[in-house]
């Protein structure tokens, strides 16, 4: 495969692994980790191995850069917290990015039975990810945390020193937004 065709296929998740990256980066973390740079490293090593992903197919590229993007995050853990290391969290980390990716796949649940429809939820999985870039901050983030991380209202709540109701009304805000910009999106399909 051609350097610009790679690079351009690695480009279209750039969304979906920022948001990937952003649901495993709590409130605390996110001092001292960018999504935005776990994500570029992320695609560098992912460009640096490309040649050896036999299978380009949009399910094995996206299971493929998901442990890239694992590994690159705890990689960063590491190197921010040398003296303290949780071995724990690193082994749950790779888990924890599947998990949030089968959310993103719950939310475009659909019958997978043709390549084709297939071919047509990864596209939606990756305009669903850059559709989330989208919304106001603060929104972004309780939709993430909410539907990616399946975590309650009240552990938001807490995690962002928010009430419950103001949490559930950046939740039902982000989601109607995000609602209006995948209809824009597909009527300009």
């Amino acid at each position: 495969m051609s350097e610009p065709i790679q690079n351009n296929l690695l480009e279209a998740y750039r969304s979906y692994l920022w948001t990937l990256a952003h649901a495993q980066l709590g409130v605390q973390l996110r001092g001292q980790l960018d999504a935005s740079d776990v994500v570029q490293l992320t695609l560098l090593k992912a460009h640096a191995g490309f040649s050896e992903l036999r299978n380009q197919s949009p399910p094995v590229l996206a299971a493929w850069l998901r442990k890239v993007l694992a590994t690159v995050l705890i990689d960063e853990l590491r190197r921010c917290h040398r003296d303290k290391r949780d071995i724990d969290r690193e082994r749950s980390l790779a888990k924890d990015i599947d998990q949030s990716a089968a959310g993103m796949e719950q939310w475009l649940a659909a019958d997978q039975t043709s390549p084709s429809m297939a071919a047509e939820r990864n596209e939606q999985m990756l305009q669903l990810a850059s559709s989330l870039l989208k919304l106001p901050v603060d929104q972004r983030d309780v939709v993430i945390q909410k539907h990616l991380r399946n975590r309650t209202l009240q552990e938001i709540a807490d995690e962002t020193h928010r009430t419950v109701p103001a949490v559930a009304g950046l939740l039902r805000r982000g989601l109607a937004t995000l609602r209006d910009i995948m209809d824009n999106v597909s009527d300009q399909h």
